[in-house]
């Protein structure tokens, strides 16, 4: 148990992301707009604010690149703190799919966008059976009465449970829907790759009320109380993002290499890659982001 909340292991997500056979609304795939470029810098803090990941999310020519990087002991007192790079995702819409390559291990997996629908509906029948309250509640599909917004703040309090996410407006409408669709995908895949966090829906529903907002989050924090008995008080994770609305000459360098990457990349099963050791990222520090 991480937070107060119940794991479930990557075997049984997969089962569960295979066994569903219920369907969705068929939805016409669609690029994210071509005006989009943009760039998102994000870092992400566990407890005491430890950056324990830095991620660089870039919108260019209909896709989204995503880059993963944790930090690096130092080599020598004093020298400065540096990361590495451990994972790169493609967020591809139009051919509806997304693309995970591990550049240290030099293999890539693919996930379709079906999957991931199957994946949600499948969780939110888990979590609504479960008999911890939060886990319930964060299975749901109506979050109207926990959920609070003014100009620049959103609050959703569940039990146990609390979302502060600040934000700013975004450049444009298409913006805005652009992050917000990335930031849908984004939160299934961790629901996917790294099971035992809070289920994705209250996340879902703030992503929705910032598109209604036309704004992207500068920070979002998330607070977890434990569950039963405990003095140490709740854990507590966030996410600080900056978006800038344009690309520089190193992000289009950035993402040529990452298309070298993945042709260079063998193709796996998503059973191997991700139960193979790759990308050491704590799952509490995935909520807050």
């Amino acid at each position: 148990m991480r937070g107060g909340i119940v794991q479930i292991g990557v075997s049984v997500v997969i089962v569960m992301l295979a066994g569903h056979v219920g369907a969705s609304e068929p939805q016409e795939p669609a690029p994210f707009p071509a005006e989009v470029a943009m760039r998102v810098e994000s870092e992400l803090l566990a407890a005491g604010d430890k950056q324990v990941a830095r991620t660089v999310t870039l919108f260019h020519e209909g896709v989204a690149w995503d880059f993963l990087e944790t930090p690096v002991a130092p080599t020598a007192k004093g020298a400065p703190p540096t990361t590495k790079l451990v994972e790169i995702v493609l967020h591809d819409p139009v051919r509806e799919r997304v693309v995970i390559i591990d550049p240290v291990r030099r293999v890539k997996t693919e996930i379709s966008t079906v999957q991931l629908e199957r994946l949600a509906s499948s969780l939110a029948k888990w979590a609504r059976d479960s008999d911890d309250r939060l886990v319930r509640w964060a299975g749901g599909t109506d979050f109207n009465e926990g959920l609070h917004a003014d100009d620049d703040t959103i609050e959703l309090v569940g039990p146990r449970a609390r979302y502060a996410v600040k934000h700013a407006s975004a450049s444009s409408p298409a913006q805005a829907d652009s992050y917000r669709r990335f930031a849908d995908t984004a939160i299934l895949l961790k629901a996917l790759m790294q099971p035992g966090g809070m289920p994705p829906f209250p996340r879902l529903a703030i992503n929705r009320e910032l598109a209604r907002a036309g704004a992207i989050p500068t920070e979002v924090t998330l607070e977890i109380e434990p569950r039963g008995i405990s003095f140490g008080g709740p854990t507590r994770m966030r996410g600080l993002h900056h978006t800038h609305p344009r690309l520089l000459e190193e992000d289009l360098d950035r993402i040529a290499a990452a298309e070298a990457a993945m042709a260079e990349a063998e193709t796996i099963e998503l059973a191997d890659y991700a139960t193979a050791p790759h990308a050491p990222l704590p799952t509490d520090a995935r909520e807050g982001s």
